[in-house]
């Protein structure tokens, strides 16, 4: 059986990515993998993988404003926990903050497009 993903299910699915990504970015970029920094990101990303996953079963904007949030405080968080010198940590936080705002900014107006809540 194939998954068929329809237009208004795209933005889910790439944060659905981002967030695999983000938990498995400590070890990937083989920065230290402890402290604040990489308890946030398996924290956010494994967020950001449970919400695309409800998302994806049926939509809804709150999914999106979620991600909306997640993103801003990931983009954030280098300030905030104080890895900025982390150069790969920190860019990664920024770069993955900024799509996932961007993306579910994009699921928002896909939702509303559509007239709200579809059941997929």
């Amino acid at each position: 059986m194939f998954l068929r993903l329809e237009n208004h299910q795209l933005p889910n699915m790439f944060n659905l990515i981002l967030g695999g990504w983000l938990f498995l970015a400590p070890w990937i970029l083989a920065a230290p993998a402890a402290g604040a920094w990489a308890w946030n990101a398996w924290i956010v990303g494994a967020l950001l993988i449970v919400v695309s996953i409800v998302a994806l079963m049926k939509l809804a904007e709150w999914e999106e404003w979620i991600n909306l949030i997640v993103g801003g405080w990931l983009f954030f968080t280098p300030w905030i926990f104080g890895y900025v010198a982390m150069t790969s940590a920190a860019w990664n936080a920024w770069i993955v903050g900024v799509l996932v705002a961007a993306i579910a900014i994009w699921g928002i107006v896909a939702v509303r497009q559509i007239g709200g809540a579809v059941t997929t």
